[in-house]
């Protein structure tokens, strides 16, 4: 076991976990892994909220941009990775730092992952082939014949989780719910780790949602938005499904003004918001939480440092 702990920061999106991050990590040394999973596409750095190039040029960044939007990232692929990342920064003596709102992703890091094998190509395409064909309601009815306990946990729009259930009984013959059984497989001890949290008020969140979003669009998010469509992308692929894409697209394809497309994209983001802090809240014991204030950043950079 090294004696560099594994830093991770957790919170909801535009909480402040990349400034936070970027502080700490200059002042120790560190190196920022990603986990988020919209900030591994290469193609929605500005709907995906991923660090800009100046910043990842004062740190070195790990995990952005990786895929390109025609890929389905999962939690396996990222794990296997950000594993790799981790141990090579601690070989180095450096600490790891690992960042992001994906709640599976940071769950699958500090209790371990699934002993569930990736499906192979073959299957997947397998399973892409009945989603043409059945839409995403027939796969989630096939599903419920074959798993009636993992569907009852799935809403019947989560085409990422509906379709891993049937490419797990595709390639295992073996139910999803059954493979939830068998216990995790465990990476690193529970004392490796310091786990933050950062968690602001309600009112600040909401204000930095609003705020953000507009500076999306100044930023170029609608030309972000038109190159993905111009790719003729499947509107089920990850990348496809990140906060504002979809309502952008409406706006571009004609089918709502920009102002509701925003509105819309605002209140899409200020629901995920909120389930990200429920998860969080629920599922996520953090050694240390602070708010949101950047203009404290140093203070809570001096706590951390006081704890490796």
């Amino acid at each position: 076991m090294s004696t560099t702990k594994i830093i991770i920061i957790a919170g909801p999106t535009a909480s402040g976990k990349s400034g936070f991050a970027l502080a700490l990590a200059e002042a120790i040394n560190g190196i920022i892994i990603n986990a988020d999973s919209m900030q591994v596409y290469k193609d929605i750095p500005i709907l995906a909220a991923t660090p800009t190039a100046q910043e990842q040029n004062r740190i070195e960044h790990k995990l952005y941009g990786i895929y390109d939007a025609s890929i389905r990232g999962n939690m396996v692929d990222w794990f296997n990775l950000a594993q790799q990342e981790i141990n090579l920064a601690r070989q180095n003596n450096q600490p790891p730092i690992v960042v992001g709102g994906t709640g599976m992703y940071i769950e699958a890091l500090e209790k371990g992952t699934t002993p569930i094998p990736e499906t192979p190509a073959p299957i997947r395409q397998q399973i892409d082939v009945l989603f043409r064909r059945l839409g995403l309601a027939g796969l989630y009815q096939q599903l419920q014949q074959i798993d009636p306990q993992i569907a009852a946990r799935l809403s019947p729009n989560d085409t990422t989780r509906i379709r891993r259930a049937l490419e797990v009984w595709t390639h295992t013959h073996k139910k999803m719910s059954d493979w939830q059984q068998v216990p995790l497989c465990r990476h690193y001890d529970p004392q490796e780790f310091i786990r933050i949290y950062i968690n602001p008020s309600r009112d600040t969140l909401e204000q930095r949602l609003r705020t953000r979003f507009d500076h999306m669009i100044s930023l170029g998010a609608i030309e972000e938005v038109r190159a993905l469509m111009s790719r003729n992308l499947d509107d089920s692929l990850p990348a496809m499904r990140a906060l504002g894409v979809q309502e952008l697209k409406a706006y571009l394809q004609q089918e709502c003004s920009l102002d509701e497309a925003v509105e819309q994209a605002k209140l899409h983001t200020r629901q995920y918001a909120k389930r990200q802090t429920t998860w969080f809240n629920h599922r996520y014991q953090p050694d240390f939480c602070f708010s949101a204030d950047t203009a404290e950043n140093k203070n809570f950079v001096d706590v951390i440092k006081k704890a490796l």
